[in-house]
């Protein structure tokens, strides 16, 4: 009969001690990258699995994490939560978590599930992705204690709870700079209506490069919600208002619309979007990058910090975009 695997015979083939290769398991931001390496070829190759119930009594987590599917809307920016929620898996995995994802159609509902999941789960934690103005979702998990990290700055307070974000402002101001080193005077924004941080934020950035740059705003920015069908009516708007020769969107799904309403426009008429979606780069779409990668790390190193028991309230993370440059700007 083989011998049986234990947080022991690992430690042996790992040459470390007992001590380490528990930290590996339960706490592996605390080890050095090195050695848990080293430890984690010795578990696949002697293919040991931890007791996860015993790992439960001894620690008093589940070692789960729970994050919401947004619901499907044009199938081009839930890309971009996709790719969050991937990063957010592998990271959470090599830190000894598991995702558990659900979906709800509106905050109300999302609610009521948080109680659904607490109960029958034992989650340790939340991330959130996405946070507006009087968040009720970040305001119910900080009533009832349980551990959450956001997405997305808490737009009323900033210091309210751990969050991690990607500078909205910064990306459309790399993208009008962008347009206004290349000649552009004109330079439209198409965003969503007042009132959403996430909104207000990407068109501050436009709107105050152009301040900046002594160039006049008004009349070149319009707001609707988010859509291909939007943005190429907004888009038609403005070349008969405005006639601007560049524009800058809040969203993939915008620019595409903008880049419908153009086409054949003479001279061009330039167009960036944000976020950087797949369709973006098929179509040769200039767009404002995040770096969702990194930004999953980041809530999951801010979570495992939380959960540590690290009483200091750990700073923001506010991380820059880039700008993915194409063949329309």
């Amino acid at each position: 009969m083989p011998e049986k695997v234990t947080i022991a015979t690992v430690a042996r083939h790992a040459r470390v001690s007992r001590q380490t290769v528990s930290n590996v398991l339960n706490a592996p931001h605390i080890v050095r990258q090195e050695t848990r390496q080293r430890v984690e070829d010795a578990i696949n190759a002697l293919g040991y699995r931890a007791n996860q119930a015993a790992r439960q009594m001894r620690t008093g987590r589940s070692r789960l994490i729970a994050a919401r599917i947004e619901p499907t809307r044009d199938g081009i920016n839930g890309s971009v939560l996709d790719r969050f929620l991937h990063g957010l898996t592998e990271t959470a995995d090599a830190a000894g978590y598991r995702v558990l994802l659900y979906t709800a159609p509106d905050d109300d509902r999302e609610i009521a599930t948080y109680g659904d999941l607490l109960g029958t789960y034992e989650l340790d934690a939340f991330v959130l992705v996405g946070t507006k103005y009087g968040d009720p979702r970040t305001e119910w998990l900080a009533d009832r204690d349980v551990p959450f990290v956001t997405f997305g700055r808490p737009w009323d307070a900033l210091d309210a709870h751990p969050w991690v974000d990607v500078d909205g402002a910064a990306g459309t101001a790399q993208a009008t700079r962008r347009l206004l080193d290349a000649g552009h005077r004109r330079i439209a924004f198409i965003g969503w209506p007042a009132g959403s941080g996430v909104g207000d934020d990407r068109r501050a950035g436009w709107h105050d490069t152009l301040l900046a740059a002594d160039v006049d705003p008004t009349g070149l920015h319009r707001e609707t919600e988010d859509g291909i069908a939007e943005g190429e009516r907004l888009m038609r708007d403005l070349l008969v208002a405005a006639a601007p020769t560049a524009v800058v969107c809040a969203s993939d799904s915008l620019a595409l619309g903008a880049l419908q309403a153009v086409r054949g426009t003479e001279p061009p008429v330039s167009v960036i979007g944000f976020d950087d979606t797949p369709v973006a780069a098929a179509v040769g779409l200039t767009s404002v990058s995040q770096p969702l990668g990194e930004a999953a790390a980041r809530c999951v190193d801010l979570l495992t910090g939380v959960l540590d028991g690290n009483h200091e309230s750990p700073p923001p993370v506010l991380l820059q975009p880039s700008l993915a440059l194409r063949h329309t700007a």
